[in-house]
C-alpha cells in the first residue's frame, strides 16, 4: 500500500481540491484508492451534538467510498475536547488513535491520500502538526503552495522543506496568476529543483475556480431566498456593496467582467433595480428588509435569484469573504475544470515514480 499526506503553509491553498483530482485520476488509472484526515478542526455538526469534518465527506462522496465517514478521520478536535487537553482532563493518545484509524482506512486500498492541516503548525499543541504525523505514519508529503507573490513563493517552498526535514517529495504550486507563469516556470521551478525541491505542477488560476455558488452564499448567510431558489448553482466570481446613490453604482457595476452578486439594504430599491440592469447573478438584501414587490418580479423576469439575511450590509460582506476564494467545488462543472487543470499541469508520471508505483 502506498500513501500522500498532502499538506500546506496557509489556508485555502486548495487540498481538498487536489486530493480529488488526484483520487479521481488515481481511480481511473486502476488504483483502488483511499483517503483519511488525521486531523480536523472543522465545527460542522450536520447532527446536533456529532462533529463531522464537511471536506472529509465531501471527497467520500465523490470518489464513491464505502466507508463510514467517521472511519475517514482520525481526531475531531472539538472546543470541549481542546479545553480538556489544556486543562489535563484528558490522557488520550492521540497519536497511537491516528495510527490505529489509518490502519483502518488503508485496508484493501492500494493508495491513501490524506489531508493535512491548514499550516505546518496545525496541531502541534497535541502532536499532531503534519511533521509528527508524517513521521508517526511514515509517510511522504507533497505540499500544496499557492501563489502569493514572487519571494513568498520561493521563501514558502524553502520553508516547507526544511520544516518537513527530508520528508517532503514535492511540491504542487497552485492559483498562478497567468503574468506570473513565466516566473515560475522559467525561474522559480529551475531554482527549486536545483535545490531539491521537485515541482510536481503549476496550475494556472483561473477565476471560475474561485467563485461561490448562490447556494453556498445561502448557507453561509443563512439566508431567505425571497426569488429563484432552484438557481442555487449560479457562481458569483465578484462581490460589490451597494452603498452608494444608484447614479455612481451605474458604471460600476458595468465595470465588473463576470458575474457577480450586489450586496444592499433591503430597502434600496434604486440600487437593486439598477443592479438588475446590469447582468448581476444574484442579489443579496440585508437588514431583514423585504423589497418592493417591482424589484421581486424584475428579479424574477430577469433570472436574478433574490436572498434575504438578518446581518447588516457590512457584516453580510465579512461572512461572505471569509469563504470566498476558497477552492469549493461542489458543483460538478468546477471540479470538471480543476481535474482538467490537474490533468494538463500535473506530471502524474513522476509523483508515481516517488511514491514507487509500479507502473
Amino acid at each position: 500500500m502506498k500513501a500522500l499526506y498532502i499538506t500546506s503553509l496557509q489556508t485555502f491553498s486548495g487540498k481538498t481540491a487536489v486530493c480529488l483530482a488526484l483520487g479521481l485520476r488515481m481511480q481511473r488509472d486502476g488504483y483502488k484508492v483511499g483517503y483519511f484526515k488525521p486531523l480536523s478542526t472543522q465545527q460542522w455538526e450536520p447532527i446536533p451534538g456529532r462533529a463531522m469534518d464537511e471536506d472529509a465527506d465531501f471527497v467520500r462522496r465523490t470518489l464513491k467510498l464505502e466507508e463510514p465517514l467517521g472511519n475517514l478521520v482520525g481526531i475531531s478536535f472539538t472546543p470541549s475536547l481542546l479545553r480538556d487537553v489544556l486543562c489535563g482532563c484528558s490522557t488520550r493518545d492521540f497519536v497511537s488513535e491516528v495510527q490505529s484509524a489509518f490502519r483502518r482506512a488503508s485496508e484493501g486500498r492500494d493508495v491513501v491520500l490524506l489531508e493535512g492541516g491548514a499550516s505546518l503548525r496545525e496541531g502541534i499543541s497535541v502532536g499532531l502538526n503534519p511533521w509528527y504525523v508524517s513521521e508517526a505514519l511514515d509517510l511522504p508529503i507533497m505540499a500544496v503552495l499557492r501563489f502569493r507573490n514572487e519571494m513568498g513563493l520561493v521563501d514558502d517552498c524553502i520553508s516547507a522543506q526544511e520544516r518537513l526535514k527530508g520528508r517532503i517529495k514535492g511540491v504542487l504550486i497552485n492559483a498562478v496568476p497567468d503574468s506570473e507563469m513565466a516566473f515560475v516556470l522559467d525561474i522559480a521551478r529551475p531554482c527549486l529543483e536545483e535545490r531539491g525541491i521537485p515541482v510536481f505542477g503549476v496550475l494556472p488560476r483561473r477565476d471560475e475556480l474561485q467563485a461561490i455558488s448562490v447556494g453556498e452564499i445561502a448557507q453561509v448567510l443563512n439566508a431567505e431566498f425571497l426569488a429563484l431558489p432552484e438557481k442555487s448553482d449560479v457562481l458569483i466570481e465578484y462581490l460589490m456593496v451597494g452603498a452608494m446613490s444608484a447614479e455612481q453604482a451605474l458604471p460600476r457595476m458595468r465595470r465588473i467582467p463576470g458575474s457577480k452578486a450586489v450586496i444592499t439594504g433591503g430597502d434600496r430599491a434604486d440600487i437593486q433595480l439598477v443592479a438588475l440592469e446590469t447582468a448581476t447573478s444574484c442579489l443579496v438584501l440585508t437588514g431583514h428588509l423585504r423589497p418592493q414587490p417591482e424589484v421581486l418580479r424584475r428579479a424574477e423576469d430577469m433570472g436574478v435569484p433574490v436572498l434575504l439575511v438578518r446581518q447588516h450590509t457590512m457584516e453580510t460582506v465579512e461572512a461572505i469573504e471569509r469563504v470566498f476564494g476558497k477552492t469549493r467545488l461542489g458543483q460538478k462543472e468546477k471540479l470538471e475544470r480543476f481535474e482538467a487543470l490537474v490533468a494538463e499541469h500535473f506530471d502524474f508520471e513522476r509523483l508515481y515514480q516517488a511514491l514507487g508505483f509500479d507502473r
